[in-house]
């Protein structure tokens, strides 16, 4: 019995006029964002409605971190995941421990702050 769930496929779905593509070949996926801002986009959550009340935000409940979420998960399937942006790897999922980010990611969000 094999110890990790292996696949093949392509798939390219359009999102608000963006192509997003996952590729994957045995245990390795690889999830293609076309730039920085369809990221920020697509992790801003649900858009806000004008002249909404503010809620103040409560605290941080204690408790996993969503992308260590993700991680542990890749891990246990035997996956490895790759979110590249652009092209250029933006953090991997499954390798280790804890995700690992990379040089790209970081100045990425950087620049997005001035676009």
């Amino acid at each position: 019995m094999p110890s990790a769930l292996e696949i093949e496929a392509q798939l390219v779905v359009t999102w608000n006029g963006h192509a997003l593509q996952l590729a994957a070949s045995g245990t390795y996926l690889i999830l293609n964002i076309p730039s920085q801002q369809v990221l920020d986009q697509l992790t801003a959550g649900p858009p806000k409605v004008a002249g909404a009340l503010k809620v103040p935000k409560a605290p941080k409940a204690p408790g996993p971190d969503p992308m260590q979420q993700i991680n542990d998960l890749c891990r246990q399937l035997g996956w490895v995941l790759d979110l590249r942006v652009g092209g250029k790897t933006y953090v991997t999922f499954g390798v280790q421990r804890t995700p690992k980010i990379t040089l790209n990611a970081v100045l990425g969000k950087i620049g997005s702050f001035f676009s």
